[in-house]
This record gives structure tokens, sequence and C-alpha cells, in this order.
């Protein structure tokens, strides 16, 4: 049998079901995600949220899948039948694609390419076209009005993200995930990983992720008030199924860069416990409770002051943070805080 798994089939079958255990685990989550969302929103407002499909509701998200899976797809009249079908699916997949270079533990990743962060930040900025396609597909003002919204948007807060993990890259001189972790497993525990170093762009970061997975308060691509739910207007079934999880799916993604690019990934933040999987997915949890609670908190942006923040705040700062951690890390200030290259880690 160990001789097997040296064949090519052998190693085909290993990729296979590494993929697989990587795709069940994003897809059980979504359900958790989604239940927890519902329940942190419904707690801030004082209300139950889902208590009766299952033990405490539970099962709510699996009986709210199975009415989409078997509901009627509509498609309207007007409509290009094939994209309209085509741009659910789309930002589906590259959504799910996007974790195959994530790692939950030193070793467990699917693919540990060296350009680890390049490729997720092409998949991320291709789930845009998603958007573009449903809401040009449905032949319809809002929709289109929508798509539009969440190009500028999407765009406008990449250049911000790409920005602050250039500062990240700088620090750890790699652009591979395993290394960035490696780099913040200093004698200071804690205190070494990244969200120190790079204190004033943690905040940056996880506000462009908010804009950036069109999640509350800059939820502006599918406005209920506004835009009679964007983009989506015209989908319901399957494909708007498949929209909702490939958005959920790309917040818990972020999630995931948030805790390997500041916060250590898989180390613990406790001395004398191990380093684990289990730390990994505790940081992926709470970043995402942070997501749920802004989502339940802060009133929506104005379209005009989104784009304001973006371009006229975020942009320079994370620009001048280049600037400023590239001197940081070339002069190696405070024995290479900033230049983990240099000292090893």
């Amino acid at each position: 049998m160990a001789e097997f798994f040296t064949t090519p089939l052998g190693t085909f079958v290993i990729i296979l079901a590494q993929c697989l255990a990587v795709l069940g685990f994003v897809m059980i989550s979504l359900l958790f995600l989604v239940y927890g969302d519902r329940k942190i929103w419904a707690a801030v407002q004082m209300r139950r949220g889902p208590n009766v499909v299952g033990t405490f509701g539970l099962l709510q998200s699996v009986a709210d899948a199975l009415k989409y899976v078997v509901k009627e797809v509509v498609v309207p009249a007007g409509a290009d039948k094939p994209v309209f079908m085509l741009a659910p699916m789309t930002s589906f997949v590259l959504a799910v694609i996007a974790w195959a270079v994530i790692p939950f533990n030193d070793g467990w990743v699917v693919s540990d390419i060296n350009v680890a962060i390049l490729y997720v930040f092409a998949m991320s900025s291709l789930e845009v076209y998603g958007v573009i396609m449903g809401g040009w597909a449905s032949n319809s003002k809002y929709p289109f009005l929508g798509s539009l919204r969440s190009a500028a948007q999407m765009i406008s807060y990449e250049v911000s993200i790409g920005l602050i993990i250039i500062g990240v890259i700088i620090s750890t001189g790699s652009l591979n995930f395993g290394d960035i972790v490696a780099a913040q497993d200093t004698a200071y525990g804690f205190f070494g990983w990244y969200w120190l170093p790079h204190f004033p762009m943690v905040f940056l970061f996880f506000i462009s992720c908010l804009a950036e997975t069109n999640r509350p308060p800059f939820d502006l691509p599918e406005a209920e008030s506004e835009l009679v739910a964007g983009y989506q207007v015209e989908y319901s079934s399957t494909p708007f199924l498949l929209f909702m999880a490939g958005e959920y799916i790309a917040i818990f993604l972020m999630c995931a860069l948030t805790s390997l690019l500041f916060f250590g990934g898989w180390l613990s933040p406790i001395p004398g416990i191990p380093d684990g999987v289990f730390w990994m997915i505790s940081k992926m949890a709470f970043f995402f409770f942070i997501f749920a609670m802004v989502k339940a908190i802060t009133p929506r942006y104005r379209y005009d002051q989104l784009m304001r923040i973006g371009w006229k705040v975020f942009l320079p700062l994370s620009l001048a943070w280049v600037v400023i951690v590239s001197f940081l890390a070339k002069f190696e200030v405070l024995g290479g805080f900033w230049a983990r290259w240099a000292v090893g880690g």
C-alpha cells in the first residue's frame, strides 16, 4: 500500500483527499458561520434568533440550504442565461480555491507555494467578476447599479490591502504563509507577532476586509434600502445560495489571513501550551465574531463616504507605512523588530 502512494495515481489520490478535507472543513464551517452570525446579531438586538430546527437551532442552516436547493430556479426572461448561471458559480468557486494555500498548522496545507500571498490576492480580486457578471446578465437596472458599486468598492480597497500586506512581506522576506508564521515565532511570544510591529495597519487591514467582502457597514453593493439587494435582486434558489456561500467563505478566508499575517497563525499565545491547528481555528472564529459584531452595531456608510475613506485615508496611510517599514527593516531598528529576515525569525 505504501508503494501505491508513490505512484502518479497514488499522488493524485493524496491530493484529492487533501482538497476534499479542506473543502469539507470550509463547507461545514459555513453552516455554523451563518448560524453564529444570526445568533450574534439576535443577541445584540435582544431576540432569540434561530432556535427551532434542531437543538438550539443548530440545524437551521441545514434546513435553509435544503430549502434553497429544492426551490425552482427562476431566470428572468430578458437575462443572458449562460452568464446569469455562471456568475454565482464563479463567485463560489473562486472563494473556495483560494483555500488551497492556507495552512492550518505547520505543513498542513494543500499547496505550499512560495507565492501564496499573490495567489490569494489574485483569487480574491477575481471574485468581483462574479458580482459584475450577475448584475449585468440580469438585464435589470438595479442589479447593474449594484455590480458597478461593487467593482469600484472592491478595487479601491484591494489597493490598501495589497499595500498593507507588502509591509508584512518586507518584514518577513517571503510570500509564503508558513514563513510568515515562522517569522512571528520569537522569544517574545504573543508580543512578537506582527500585530505589534504593524500595529496601525491591523485596523486598516480589518476594515478593508469588511469592504472587500461587502460586509456591513460597507455592504453598498447589496444595500437593501437603496438597491433592493443590489446584484442579487434577480437571483433565487441555488444560484442565490452560491452567492451567499461564496460571500461567507470569502469572509472566513479574510479571518484566516488576519490570523496568519498578524496574529501568529497556529502559534500558541500561552507559554507552555503547544502550537497547533486548535489555535488557528480559534483565532479564525474570534475574528469572525468581530465581523459579526461590526455588522450588528454599526450603521451603513454612504457610498461617497466609503470611497473617500478608501482613497483619501487608507491608501495614503498604507503607502506611507510601506515606506516607514522599509526604513525600519533596512536599518534593523530595535534589533530587527521589523526585519525578521535579518535576524532569522
